[in-house]
Parts: C-alpha cells; sequence; structure tokens
C-alpha cells in the first residue's frame, strides 16, 4: 500500500512539474541545477540535480519579474527538511519541503526589476540532502559567491544554529530539525560581519571523541566523509576549497555528562588533548597553509569551563610545538551564556551575541 501512495505522489510531481512548465509565460529561461555555482559540501548526483548537504550551503543566481519557480524537493517522500533565502541582500525566512506535497518553491520579488537571489540549505547534513532541479524566471543566470577569505566553522549542534528558531514550531514540538536555522548561526553571521566566505562542518550532539550520550562516532571520525556519516562510502574532495582559518568549536558535548540513560564514563582529559590534537593534524594535512582556531563553549560553565581552557591551552603548545614554523593556533574562550533556544540551545538573538564576541577575533587573524 505505502509503495502504491509512492508512486502516486511521484506521478504526480512529474504531472505538476509538466503542467508548470505548459504554463509558465513566455520569455522565462530555465536555469539547471548543473548550471549553478553552489559553495558548501555539495554534489551533483546521477540525475544532474543539485544536492544540498552541509549546513547553509547555498547557491546563488540573478532574475527579472516579480518572481522565480525553484523545483526543490527531499530524497525521502516521508521527510522535510528547509531552505531559507535572501532576496536584494534581505534576508526573509524558512522554507518548508515536504515530501508528501512535492512542486515548485514560489518566490515573489519587489517589482519587474532585476533581483538577486541566494538560497541556503537551513539544517545540517544529517537531517538530509535537499535536492535541487531546474529553475524558471526571466533572465535566469547563476552567480559564484564573491572572492573573498574563507572560514571553515567545525562544531556540534551549536554551530550548525540547531534548535535556535522557534518562530514556526515552538520548543517541545515537532522534529528536532523544525528549529534549526543556519544562516542565523553565529558562524555565517560573523562570516558576513567581516566580508568573508564560510564552510559549515558541524553535527548536532557532537564531540572531540565521544558524542553527548555516547562513546561515538565523533568528529574525527566522520570529518573526511561528504555527510559526515561514519558509514559513508563518499569522500569529501578537500581541494575543493582552500580555507584561511579552520575554527574549530568541539567540546561541549565531551563534557557532557549524557541522557541518563547510557553508562557515561568520566570525562577524560588526556583522551580530548590527544584526540585533538591528531585531528587538528587531520586539518593541517588537508589544509597546510590554514591556519587553526580551537574555541571553548558558551554552554560549560564553572569548573567544567575551567579544565576546558586550560585543556585548549594544552591543545595550542602541543600543536605549536609540532608546527614551529607554522602560524601559531589561536585560541578563544567565550562568555559564559544562559542560552534562550530550545533544548538549551542558543536562540537566534543568542547567536547575533556569539558573532559580536568573536568579530575582532577573526577579524585580527584575517589580517
Amino acid at each position: 500500500m505505502k509503495i502504491k501512495i509512492l508512486s502516486l505522489l511521484v506521478l504526480s510531481f512529474f504531472v505538476f512539474n509538466a503542467t508548470w512548465a505548459i504554463n509558465l509565460n513566455k520569455g522565462t529561461d530555465t536555469l539547471h541545477a548543473a548550471a549553478l555555482k553552489p559553495f558548501g559540501r555539495t554534489i551533483i548526483n546521477a540525475a544532474k540535480k543539485l544536492e544540498l548537504i552541509s549546513s547553509a550551503a547555498h547557491f546563488g543566481f540573478k532574475f527579472s519579474g516579480d518572481s522565480c519557480v525553484i523545483f526543490a524537493d527531499v530524497p525521502d517522500a516521508w521527510a522535510h527538511n528547509y531552505l531559507q533565502y535572501e532576496i536584494d541582500g534581505v534576508y526573509q525566512n524558512r522554507i518548508r519541503i515536504d515530501g508528501k506535497k512535492p512542486g515548485p518553491v514560489i518566490i515573489k520579488a519587489a517589482g519587474n526589476g532585476e533581483h538577486t537571489i541566494w538560497i541556503y540549505k537551513a539544517t545540517e547534513a544529517h537531517t538530509g540532502a535537499i535536492v535541487i532541479g531546474d529553475i524558471v524566471a526571466k533572465k535566469a543566470k547563476a552567480i559564484s559567491v564573491a572572492k573573498a577569505p574563507l572560514i571553515e566553522f567545525i562544531g556540534n549542534s551549536i554551530t550548525c544554529g540547531a534548535a535556535a528558531d522557534d518562530s514556526e514550531y515552538p520548543c517541545g514540538t515537532g522534529d528536532y530539525h523544525d528549529q534549526h536555522n543556519a544562516y542565523m548561526a553565529y558562524g555565517p553571521r560573523v562570516a558576513r560581519k567581516l566580508g568573508a566566505n564560510y564552510l559549515m562542518s558541524s553535527v548536532s550532539g557532537i564531540g572531540i571523541y565521544r558524542v553527548w550520550n555516547a562513546d561515538g562516532p565523533s568528529m574525527p571520525d566522520v570529518y573526511e566523509n561528504l555527510d559526515f556519516h561514519v558509514d559513508s562510502k563518499q569522500k569529501w574532495n578537500f581541494n575543493t576549497y582552500s580555507p584561511k582559518i579552520v575554527s574549530i568549536a568541539l567540546g561541549t558535548n565531551d563534557f557532557s555528562t549524557g541522557d541518563g540513560k547510557s553508562v557515561r564514563s568520566p570525562f577524560d582529559n588526556e583522551v580530548f588533548v590527544t584526540r585533538y590534537v591528531k585531528f587538528i593534524q587531520l586539518i593541517k594535512s588537508k589544509y597546510p597553509k590554514a591556519q587553526i582556531a580551537v574555541l571553548s563553549s558558551p554552554m560549560v560553565k564553572g569548573a567544567q569551563q575551567e579544565v576546558f581552557e586550560k585543556l585548549l591551552m594544552e591543545i595550542k603548545n602541543h600543536v605549536d610545538a609540532l608546527y614551529p614554523k607554522d602560524k601559531e593556533v589561536k585560541t578563544f574562550f567565550f562568555k559564559p551564556m544562559d542560552p534562550h533556544g530550545c533544548t538549551s540551545h542558543p536562540s537566534v538573538a543568542d547567536h547575533e551575541i556569539l558573532a559580536n564576541e568573536l568579530y575582532p577575533f577573526y577579524q585580527a587573524m584575517l589580517k
């Protein structure tokens, strides 16, 4: 029965698309996914469609007229995901992409002139890919991100912008990713303020040697995989980008006391330092010219905060000794925060505070 319903959904999707193709106004252009110039962890799949994978993976295009049509879908007909967008430099909102209701996304613009639009993935890699097909609009033309220094942000749910936006789904309702807002996370925000490009490599619940309620897989176990899944067969091509700064914000989940159900061993200082140093060595093997920054966490407080900061300094000293000719590792310690998002995460407003804290730190590094 489920297969039959799924078949009908797929059929209705193609019929709907065909109807749109017939009814589109004369003079429109079709911009195919393979012609887009995306930024972030993405792939062009076998069907020649663009898959947005990592948090805040994005692409841009120009068009004329008062609207454009984007064909977007999710691989699982029973799932949903979120895009978000800005038009003519102004952020708008999130767009729900529902596998049960396939169809085009229509974006309206103010006026009939030329417009510039950027589309972002609002959610993280583990939420699944969002598949972009054709874009239909008058004078539709793909554009590239401007040339600028690149910062790669490696981290956990905080870096993802998870549980930050309860404007549509109040905390405690919907699915976990219903409150994701990668565009408004601290990394993209501070990068935009700096005029820098950004690459998001983040996974909710992950740490440097364990996750929030289990022993793994940790970030070093999944970092080289395209979608950050431990069993992924597709590797990420690290030659795609060359970041000037690689910013690592891991440790919150290593310090976690767990879910109260699984057995949780005490935090191990030595393992934390060893795994962190090895992870930085892995990053340096991928990006020999990048400068490394290690960040604490606004969620780790009190005695744990003191231990965390001390260990980050130890990690910095280890790495600096191993690579005496490289630029030194930079450390940044967040001010403790009482978060206002869901499940003790920073809210959209909190992320602005974090971005403002980080701005002079990254600004000095970029100089």
